[in-house]
């Protein structure tokens, strides 16, 4: 049996990263309100904190039987992400 697939990519800085994710994903596997305020929105993206809601999506596709593939991207400096909105489910 052939697994989906399923890619994240990782923003990091030198303090924490994000997993970017669509916020329909989230709605669809039905966690968009257990993601916590720790995450950021930004259009219709999110970007999952790294310790609990990027796990808790990990945890959930992985139970879907979903591959997942990280593609990771680092900066330096404190990530842009820093300045968007704080996740919220309204």
């Amino acid at each position: 049996m052939k697994h989906k697939t399923f890619t994240i990519i990782v923003y990091s800085d030198p303090h924490h990263a994000f997993g970017k994710v669509k916020r329909q994903v989230l709605i669809n596997l039905g966690i968009a309100d257990q993601i916590s305020s720790y995450s950021y929105a930004y259009k219709d993206n999110v970007y999952l904190e790294e310790d609990c809601d990027l796990s808790l999506l990990y945890t959930t596709l992985t139970a879907l039987d979903t591959k997942i593939k990280f593609v990771e991207k680092h900066t330096d400096r404190d990530s842009r992400i820093r300045s968007y909105s704080r996740y919220s489910t309204i």
